[in-house]
């Protein structure tokens, strides 16, 4: 099955609409995006046993977006559990964000890392495995705006397919 998948080295196939707001990869510890492979509407990354990983998002829209992330079922901000109803990251407009671990302080974060199961933070801390190896994301706009009212998207509403009519009949 993995034979007719594409491997990329690149950002993430989003389901449309949503690649029109948000970018989000995976990066290894030297800088470069993890290769992916998308089954169904979800998206496996491939790393190696042991090293560091970072979550990019890429804001594309003209308005602030909040970002709720989880790794392994925990918050990214407090290494509890995750919940879409917690606080995120703000992502300016046209901004960028990476996500280098679980935050333990303004300063310091507790890396990202490829493991076993038996050795994941959620499995030593909490005893919980069943998330183990997922990412989640939540994405939110700010109250009173909206990603779908803005200019390009009011273009492509209201864009007309055949804006010259009927094709005229040969000659």
């Amino acid at each position: 099955m993995a034979g007719a998948a594409a491997w990329e080295r690149s950002w993430p196939i989003l389901p449309s609409p949503v690649n029109s707001l948000i970018q989000i990869g995976l990066k290894d510890q030297s800088g470069r995006f993890l290769p992916g492979l998308v089954v169904g509407d979800r998206w496996f990354a491939v790393g190696e046993e042991g090293r560091r990983y970072s979550i990019v998002l890429k804001n594309r829209t003209d308005l602030r977006l909040e970002a709720v992330l989880s790794v392994d079922g925990l918050d990214v901000l407090d290494g509890r559990k995750a919940s879409v109803s917690k606080r995120g990251y703000i992502l300016a407009p046209h901004g960028e964000l990476v996500v280098e671990g679980f935050r333990q302080s303004t300063e310091a974060v507790a890396a990202f890392r490829f493991g076993p199961v038996r050795e994941s933070y959620a499995n030593q801390k909490y005893g919980q495995t069943g998330n183990v190896g997922v990412i989640g994301a939540a994405i939110f706009n700010e109250r009173g705006t909206s990603p779908w009212t803005g200019s390009e998207v009011r273009k492509r509403l209201n864009a007309n397919p055949f804006p010259g009519g009927f094709a005229t009949p040969p000659h």
